[in-house]
Order: structure tokens, then C-alpha cells, then sequence
């Protein structure tokens, strides 16, 4: 029978309340170790281990307890100010908390401590108390009755402990329980509770009982227990899937709306249709975490890391609150600690050449999240010695990454980029954190997975950046949607960069070959393509009237897919691929369509793999380009430009979803506010002439008139997306952006040169913030 038979509940809110307490405990000692004056700090991390340890006593865990024991009273010199925090104490107290951990993941998996001897961990505490051995509790009187308050902090209203609790309730004596305390204080290590059952003043079952009336109290004082549920995971998960299986529904009743005219009908799928999305949007917010979850542990990682190899670093971090999907936070976690890990190792330099380069003993390396494009932004930076180009060069070409023609027309950042190349290591000596050219390639092949982008900078002496830009979700994600034929397959716009058509002359001449790989000259550059047909293996061509070709992105490099036909966009709910399927390369999963048919979703990552787009066509296009071509490249952005009234203003492409031309008559009105009904939502429309100060003019002058359509540019902000409505889209820029100007009026970001005339840039986000 389980030595924790009709304790099992209690157990597991102890296990998990106490995993939750550990991490944030690592941070708290960090924070400790620099500002050792925090009384605050110390008195929190005193109670933590005060709860573990009183806890651990009542279920038996001997060996847990006399850790925890020793621990709980080297921190109460350290509160008391009878003893200084050092590097040396701080290190043998995280290797408790390690211990602590272990011993839980053991108590968790077999009900039992373990068989690891912690007596070295425990002589190494008792030694910076000046004793031999772990010394007698002599707060256990006081700490049974209740809690002290901490000096200087209001106190708050106790929990009441387990022995008031049998004494209150009449199970216990007041003798009896003072009996128990004065044993206890004299060195039985055991627990109140465990002492009165043994002299046999009450039973097993009143200290059960005892225990939970305490657990309660506990959960009644903290008002965070009051706003929160802890919810198992699958149950999420399942709810993710019902709400995923009602979009599915929503998007084939939205479909069949279309062939019938019911003026009934509408209104209740449209109610349906916000209900929908406000429940799946709902439903996605539970599974949102904050990313500081995973930063939590990189305090310790930095501080550890950083004492082993003789540095001192500091740690900043910016946006931990950003949130997103847990299942993303998982798959980034371990590519994030290498990156980290990485930074400190041989990013960072030694304080003594930190000194030589004229900069601070102590490195700093900054991580920043942030929203942007419905996407997680990430950057690492480190302000250490940067990365030598020269010697990435070099080394690229002693070992085959590369060869020498190619080496040395590469752009600096081509170069620093090769550090993702497997096998490809920039450091000098092989240490047991990193040297073995293993690590920052996987680090980019499990990004770009989950469906995101890794890019990296480094200036000589400065320092490097580590851009990450990863999906806020994979269950439900916008997708276009394009045909082979008559199947239909989606492809995630988070891979999506253009669309180009050709037509007539330039469909049958556009296409060049470079050594058998078909290739586009896409304002300059050349793009490697890949025909879809022929990667699915389907017999036939396409007509050779026109090309449709989907620009996309696989691991920072772009390419061109050739489809027959584009249809739409629309959000996808993502399906697993059924198990005779994964080993194929070309398909990330499945979903079910409008019309109930099932398409597949291409892994955009896997078809640029398996037609060699990745290996082969981008060093031959890097070779093909001359430096002058490529030159400036880096700094360019891909910008909409458009036209209101005599101004010419445009927006970066990436911020925009669709273009559309609306029929004057679909305007309708909410109050003061114009809206058209557009694809099956309510559509805000933004005229930048009623919010953009001094531009200010009559409808009548938007010059729309005259053709009844309504020129509209489709873009999101936050989960909401508005229509703004344009004189006229003019063209599609790629160009090295510099803006010359500050903006001068609220709704500009800045004023720029584009194709020789002046451009103001667009603020889209204080636009959407006006209408609300």
C-alpha cells in the first residue's frame, strides 16, 4: 500500500504548488546575489523553503525535511543580518533548491526521495553556519504557533498551524501539543503532527483533516488563489478542438449562405459568426502564456554559466509579459536556452579583454519580446566582442560549407548566417557548452517548424542580434489557398511573401535556367522556383499563358512556387496528418474546407528541402549575383504605396492582408461609423482624410465616384481588421528605405523617398486606435 494512501490529493497540490515556488526561487536568489540588502526578497524566499520544509515533515520525507531544515536556517542568519550573503553561499543554496527539485520529480514518479545521498550538500550548508552539523531548530516553537511578521511589513493574518488547528478543534490538548514542541525543539526531526500520533494523543485521520482545514486557510489568504484555476491541459486541448470544429461549421455555413437568399437566415449566421470567433479567440487566450515563464530559468543559466567560466554578465530582459500559445512556449524553450548559453560562453568576452577593448567588466545581454504582424518578436543581444566574418569565411571554405568563388561574394550577413550551417561551430576550443558545431542548427530547423524565422547580425567589437519570429499559435492559423488541377492545398501566411503573375510574353520568357534550375529575376534578384505539380509528381502542365508564382520563405531563404490557380485566404483549423502520411516531406497536416473537402497544408520548410531550393539554388543564385546587385540589400523593406487625395503615402507590406475593390452601395453605417459586410464579418472602414490633421477635405473629392468601387487596403491590427480606404494603389517598392524626415503630424510615421517622389509612411495602428 502507497505510504501516501488516502493523501494522494493533498500530495499532488504540495508537488505542484512547491514546482511553481522552485522557479521562482532561482530568480530570487539571482536577484539576491545583487542587491543582497533585500529584505523583502530574502523574507519571501525564507517562507518558501519555511513551507517546504514543515510540509515535507508531515508526509514523512525525512531526508527532504533535514535539507530543507538546513537550508531554513542558514537563511535565517541571512534575514537576521548575523550572516553576509556571498558567492559561496548563494551557489550551495541553488544546489538545494536543485536538490529540492530532484527529490520531487522522484516523489512524483515513485512516491520515494530517491537514492541520492545529499549529507555533502547538507555538511556544505551547516558549514557557513559555523557548525558541523545541521543545528536545532529553535524557531519551531514559534514558527508552530504562527508566522512572525517580517520588520518593517505589516503583518499579514496568519494561517493557523496544524497544531492550533487540533487544539481548536478539540482532537489535541494544549499540553500535549506544547510536549510535542518542546521534543521537537530538543532535535526530533519529525514533524508536530507525527510526534502526537506516535505518543498516541490522536489519529492519523484528524491530522489528514488538520492538514486540508490548513491547505484551505491558505488558499483563502492570497487574492491571486481568489482570480485563478489551475485547469489540466487536455482539457484545454479539448476545448481547443471543439472550438476549432465550430469554425469549421461557421466557415461551411458561411459558404452555403452564399447560394441562398434568406433574410432571415443572415442575421442569425452573422450573430453565429461573431459568437464563433469571440469563443475561439476566447478559448486561445487560455492556452496564452506569458513568455517570462521560460525566461524565469535564464537568470540562473546566465549567473551559473557566467561564474564557470570566470565573466560577469547581467541579464536584461523586456516584454516577459508577451504572450503566447503554449504549445509554441515549449518548442521554443530549448532553442532559446542554447541561444542563451551561447552568448555567455563566446559571445561575451572575458573582463580582462573587455578591459584591453576600453568597455565595461561586466557584459549585459538584453532579451526583448514583443507583437508585431500578428507575430512573437524575439531578439537576443549581446553587446560582447561580435562575430569575425573573416574567419567564418575562411573556415566556410576549409570545410565545405562553401565553396571559395561563393565565400567571397557573400554579403556580411550571408556570412554570419553560415553559423547556422550544421556541423558549422565559431568557437575556438571545444567547452561543455558549446565548440562541437551542434546546437545553432537545430536551434533554426525547430523555429522553422513551428512555422517561424531566425536572423542573425553581428558587428565586429559590438556585439550580435538574434531575431526570432515565431506564430502566436499553430491551431488555428490564416492560410492562402491555391490548386493543382481541381485539389486545393493551403499554404500558412506566415511563410507568404508575394504574389506575382505572368502573363503572355513574360510567362514564356520570364523563366530562366541556371545550371537545370528554373529561377525568376524578381527586381533584380534571382528567385529559385519550385512547380508544385511537379513535386506532387502529377502528369500534365500547366496552361503557359500565365504563371502564378507564391513567393515564400523556408529558413531566411526566399523561393517561388508555381500552382495553377489561387483561390482565397482564410483561417485553417490545423488537423495532424494521419500516421501513413508523416514521413511524407511535402505536408504539415490537413484541414477541413468550407465545403466539407479536405485540403492538405504544405510545409513549406519540407518542399523547399526536398527540391533542393535550400542546398543547391541559393549558392547558385549567390554566385550569379554580382556584390553591386546585392549591395544594400539587407536594409531594404517591400512597401505598398498608394495615393489619398495629392499625397502619396504607402505602408510596409507585411502589415497588409488583402486589396480589395468594394461596390460603393455595400457601405452601410453603426452609428457614426462606415462598415461593409466582408467575408463573413463586419469590416470597420478607416478614411484617413476624416483623421490625418491639414488633409482634411469633402467626400465628394475622393474621386471613387465615378467608378462606384471602393479601393480598400485589408489589414489587422491586434484581432481586429479594417479596411482603409485609398484614391489608389499605385505600386509595390522594394527599396532601401531612409527617412529623411520625422514625421509632422499625428497618423505619419516618418516621410521618405520612394521612386524620387516624397512619401509619408502611414501610422495603420494609431489609425485603427481612432475608429475603436
Amino acid at each position: 500500500m502507497s505510504a501516501f494512501a488516502g493523501m494522494e490529493d493533498i500530495l499532488r497540490e504540495f508537488l505542484v504548488e512547491s514546482y511553481e515556488n522552485l522557479d521562482r526561487l532561482d530568480q530570487q536568489f539571482v536577484v539576491l546575489e545583487e542587491d543582497p540588502g533585500n529584505k523583502e526578497v530574502l523574507a519571501d524566499i525564507f517562507r518558501t523553503i519555511h513551507t517546504i520544509k514543515g510540509t515535507s515533515g508531515f508526509f514523512g520525507l525525512g531526508k527532504l525535511e533535514r535539507l530543507t531544515h538546513t537550508g531554513e536556517n542558514l537563511l535565517s542568519l541571512l534575514r537576521d543580518g548575523r550572516k553576509a550573503l556571498d558567492p559561496a553561499v548563494t551557489t550551495d543554496l541553488l544546489a538545494m533548491v536543485d536538490a529540492v527539485r530532484v527529490m520531487l520529480k522522484s516523489i512524483e514518479a515513485t512516491q520515494g526521495e530517491g537514492t541520492a545521498d545529499y549529507g555533502p550538500l547538507i555538511q556544505a550548508l551547516a558549514a557557513h553556519l559555523g557548525t558541523p552539523s545541521p543545528p536545532q531548530d529553535t524557531t519551531a516553537a514559534t514558527s508552530a504557533r504562527e508566522p512572525a511578521a517580517e520588520c518593517g511589513t505589516p503583518a499579514p493574518t496568519p494561517t493557523p498551524a496544524m497544531g492550533q488547528i487540533l487544539v481548536e478543534t478539540g482532537v489535541a490538548r494544549e499540553d500535549q501539543l506544547d510536549e510535542a514542541l518542546r521534543q521537537q525543539a530538543q532535535g526530533d526531526p519529525r514533524h508536530v503532527g507525527e510526534i502526537l500520533v506516535e505518543k498516541g494523543a490522536v489519529e492519523p485521520e484528524a491530522i489528514r483533516t488538520a492538514l486540508a482545514r490548513q491547505q484551505e486557510g491558505k488558499a483563502r489568504e492570497g487574492s491571486v488563489a481568489d482570480s485563478t484555476l489551475r485547469v489540466d491541459v487536455h482539457h484545454l486541448d479539448r476545448l481547443m478542438n471543439l472550438a476549432g470544429e465550430l469554425v469549421l461549421v461557421r466557415n461551411q455555413l458561411l459558404q452555403f449562405s452564399t447560394r441562398i437568399d434568406d433574410a432571415g437566415f443572415n442575421p442569425i449566421l452573422q450573430r453565429l459568426n461573431i459568437i464563433t470567433t469571440e469563443l475561439q479567440e476566447g478559448v486561445m487566450k487560455t492556452r496564452m502564456q506569458p513568455i517570462g515563464n521560460v525566461w524565469s530559468k535564464f537568470p540562473r543559466i546566465v549567473r551559473d554559466l557566467a561564474h564557470g567560466c570566470g565573466k560577469q554578465i547581467r541579464l536584461e530582459t523586456e516584454g516577459k509579459d508577451t504572450e503566447l500559445d503554449k504549445t509554441i512556449l515549449e518548442a521554443i524553450k530549448d532553442p532559446l536556452t542554447h541561444i542563451v548559453r551561447n552568448s555567455v560562453d563566446h559571445g561575451v568576452e572575458s573582463p580582462e579583454d573587455r578591459l584591453a577593448a576600453g568597455k565595461a567588466v561586466e557584459g549585459v545581454i538584453h532579451m526583448r519580446a514583443f507583437h508585431e504582424g500578428g507575430q512573437v518578436n524575439i531578439e537576443i543581444r549581446d553587446d560582447g566582442a561580435g562575430l569575425d566574418t573573416e574567419s567564418i569565411r575562411r573556415k566556410a571554405v576549409e570545410r565545405h560549407v562553401v565553396s571559395a568563388e561563393v565565400a567571397d561574394q557573400m554579403s556580411e550577413r550571408d556570412l554570419v548566417n553560415l553559423v547556422f550551417m550544421p556541423g558549422f561551430s565559431t568557437a575556438k576550443q571545444v567547452s561543455n557548452v558549446s565548440g562541437r558545431g551542434v546546437g545553432m542548427d537545430v536551434v533554426r530547423t525547430n523555429i522553422t517548424r513551428i512555422g517561424g524565422t531566425v536572423d542573425m547580425t553581428s558587428e565586429r567589437g559590438q556585439g550580435s542580434i538574434l531575431k526570432i519570429k515565431i506564430p502566436l499559435t499553430l491551431a488555428i492559423i490564416p492560410a492562402l489557398v491555391v490548386k493543382i488541377d481541381d485539389e486545393r492545398f493551403a499554404v500558412p501566411q506566415v511563410n507568404l511573401l508575394e504574389l506575382v503573375r505572368l502573363e503572355g510574353e513574360q510567362a514564356r520568357r520570364g523563366i530562366e535556367q541556371i545550371h537545370g534550375a528554373p529561377v525568376y529575376r524578381l527586381r533584380g534578384r534571382l528567385l529559385p522556383l519550385v512547380n508544385l505539380r511537379s513535386q506532387l509528381g502529377k502528369p500534365g502542365a500547366a496552361d503557359d499563358s500565365s504563371i502564378n508564382i507564391v513567393v515564400l520563405q523556408a529558413d531566411g531563404r526566399p523561393f517561388g512556387l508555381i500552382v495553377d490557380e489561387i483561390t482565397d485566404t482564410e483561417e485553417i483549423v490545423v488537423k495532424p496528418l494521419w500516421a501513413a502520411l508523416k514521413h511524407i516531406r511535402l505536408f504539415a497536416g490537413a484541414t477541413i474546407m468550407g465545403d466539407g473537402s479536405v485540403a492538405l497544408i504544405l510545409d513549406v520548410l519540407g518542399l523547399a528541402q526536398q527540391s533542393h531550393v535550400i542546398s543547391e539554388s541559393r549558392h547558385e543564385a549567390l554566385a550569379e549575383l554580382s556584390q553591386s546587385q546585392r549591395e544594400g540589400a539587407e536594409d531594404r523593406e517591400t512597401l505598398l504605396l498608394f495615393r489619398i487625395g495629392d499625397s502619396h503615402m504607402a505602408v510596409r507590406l507585411d502589415q497588409v492582408d488583402r486589396l480589395e475593390e468594394l461596390p460603393l452601395d455595400r457601405i452601410e453605417r453603426t452609428g457614426t461609423q462606415e462598415v461593409v459586410q466582408y467575408r463573413g464579418s463586419i469590416l470597420p472602414l478607416v478614411r484617413p482624410s476624416d483623421h490625418l490633421p491639414e488633409r482634411r477635405r469633402e467626400r465628394r473629392g475622393d474621386g471613387q465616384e465615378a467608378t462606384a468601387m471602393l479601393q480598400v487596403v485589408v489589414y489587422r491590427h491586434g484581432s481586429s481588421s479594417y479596411g482603409l480606404v485609398v484614391d489608389g494603389i499605385e505600386d509595390i517598392a522594394h527599396e532601401e528605405i531612409a527617412v529623411r524626415r520625422e514625421a509632422t503630424r499625428e497618423g505619419v510615421t516618418g516621410v521618405v523617398v520612394v521612386h524620387d517622389r516624397i512619401t509619408e509612411m502611414l501610422d495603420l495602428e494609431l489609425l485603427a486606435r481612432k475608429v475603436g
